[in-house]
């Protein structure tokens, strides 16, 4: 089966007259992977206990045990403390944020640039909110 590009699923959604047709055919490319999956993937390339996860991402570990299990999802912000804790790319941060149905980091602002320059230079939650606070942003937690 080929795969389709978004761009490609885009053109066939807006054409097709028929929705459930469009979803039908289109089932095998829609994504069906939680974010508790991908963070675990994500987790799984570290040498971090899930306790020295949550220490580095600023929560408890509770929560953390919570969102891995998927029982809870985390609020924008507590998904991009899980990011920075888990050293991800920004690509990979991007993804989460979408999967999680967040609006991606969007260097036309002045807290996004921040968070994204912090990802992509695996800065410590700690100096990210640092940085945050002297320029008058809203901190990460």
């Amino acid at each position: 089966m080929e795969n389709k590009t978004t761009d490609d699923l885009s053109q066939a959604l807006m054409s097709e007259p028929d929705l459930d047709s469009y979803l039908r055919e289109n089932q095998p490319f829609f994504s069906g992977q939680s974010i508790a999956e991908l963070l675990a993937l994500y987790h799984e390339r570290t040498n971090l206990s899930k306790a020295a996860l949550a220490r580095k991402a600023g929560m408890s570990e509770v929560y953390l045990h919570q969102v891995f299990a998927g029982r809870r999802n985390p609020s924008r912000d507590r998904l991009l403390c899980l990011c920075v804790g888990l050293e991800t790319s920004l690509e990979e941060a991007q993804r989460l944020l979408k999967l999680a149905s967040y609006a991606p980091l969007y260097p036309r602002l002045k807290r996004d640039a921040i968070i994204s320059y912090g990802i992509v230079h695996h800065m410590a939650l700690g100096e990210i909110n640092d940085k945050l606070f002297t320029e008058n942003e809203k901190t990460l937690y």
